[in-house]
């Protein structure tokens, strides 16, 4: 069981050449990371910009009114800097927004970071709660589903990823809302309490919407966990660990699951954007406080800074996101590192763990 161990040693000359190698990579991956990252950002800049700059949005119009001249329109575009080539705009704006400035709102005159700072701490703390939930129920489901692969269990637990899959997140609030607001009087209806000022009611509050935010995320994650599980378990290092008479809970939670984590980890990265986007409906429908529902009432008053700012701030959120979730995987799992042959490295890892 220990000869991928054993292998990686002989080419090496010591047994922690291994450990060495995989350290001395792990920048590579980093940088590469990183460089897409900042690119994706800056295109996502560009493209939040050009969605505001090409609008017919006429600010200077709106806030004068109509019975503002072209003299006065004049005047206030320049104010605003809109009358400058729009690269020029570009450059500044994404200058000033890198270091915290997103404008200010043509119509309110707030800057558009205070309102972000006052908005966004919800959508983050709905956005936890509902990933939090989604890792506790999907890796459940999955775990007894990959323990009980063809039985009852693995059927049922697949039946309900199917079902929940098909399900928009605004029809299960609506629903959740129904049982346990409405019929039970468990819960409010909506409304948002923070979690600095009484964790207690900020949790009565968010959980209903949270939990409508994470099924679609833990059935993925439940299908994923499920699939890795079955074939994990199939190893051979599994059949060596037990007849060694390590326990199956020290087999599956001590290797198993480290080796077979990272397709359903790698879920959480793309089930950010899904809940963010899927808090647009969400929040309306829980009367919640969120940078969605400032986007959506900056898009109907045309108020292009906030527009921008909160699109821009939304995508950053899912790249830092991704960004976490790309380093846990690099930490659960060393192979997730790109290098070839690393199955084959990590399950030897693995086997010589469980020996």
């Amino acid at each position: 069981m220990t000869a991928p161990v054993l292998a990686g040693a002989s080419r090496t000359g010591r047994p922690g050449g291994s450990v060495r190698r995989r350290l001395a990579g792990a920048p590579r991956p980093l940088g590469r990371l990183l460089v897409t990252t900042a690119t994706v950002f800056v295109l996502a800049s560009l493209l939040t910009f050009a969605l505001g700059a090409l609008s017919d949005a006429n600010p200077a119009a709106a806030v004068l009114g109509d019975q503002a001249t072209p003299a006065d329109i004049a005047r206030m575009e320049a104010q605003f800097g809109l009358d400058r080539p729009l690269y020029a705009q570009y450059l500044s704006w994404l200058g000033h927004a890198l270091t915290g400035d997103l404008g200010v709102s043509w119509f309110t005159g707030v800057p558009v970071a205070d309102s972000v700072a006052q908005a966004l701490p919800v959508d983050l703390s709905i956005a936890g709660l509902a990933l939090l939930l989604a890792v506790l129920t999907g890796g459940g489901a999955g775990i007894a589903a990959a323990l009980n692969s063809g039985g009852r269990i693995d059927r049922a637990v697949t039946l309900v990823c199917s079902v929940l899959a098909t399900l928009p997140p605004f029809l299960i609030g609506i629903v959740l809302i129904v049982v346990f607001a409405v019929q039970l009087g468990a819960l409010p209806t909506g409304g948002y309490v923070p979690l600095g000022q009484s964790p207690g009611e900020w949790l009565r509050y968010a959980v209903l919407p949270a939990f409508a935010l994470s099924l679609d995320a833990a059935a993925s994650i439940a299908r994923q966990l499920r699939t890795s599980l079955v074939g994990a378990l199939r190893e051979n290092y599994v059949t060596g660990a037990e007849m060694r008479g390590f326990s199956a809970r020290r087999v599956l939670f001590g290797h198993v699951l480290r080796n077979a984590a990272g397709p359903a980890l790698s879920v959480l990265g793309v089930s950010v954007p899904v809940i963010l986007g899927g808090a647009v409906v969400t929040e309306k429908i829980f009367n919640l406080p969120g940078i969605a529902q400032l986007s959506l009432q900056s898009a109907e008053q045309h108020d292009i800074p906030v527009i921008q700012g909160t699109l821009l701030v939304t995508v950053a959120v899912v790249l830092v996101a991704n960004i976490g979730v790309n380093a846990a995987l690099t930490a659960l799992n060393p192979a997730a590192r790109g290098g070839s042959g690393g199955s084959g490295r990590d399950r030897g890892a693995g086997e010589g763990g469980a020996s």
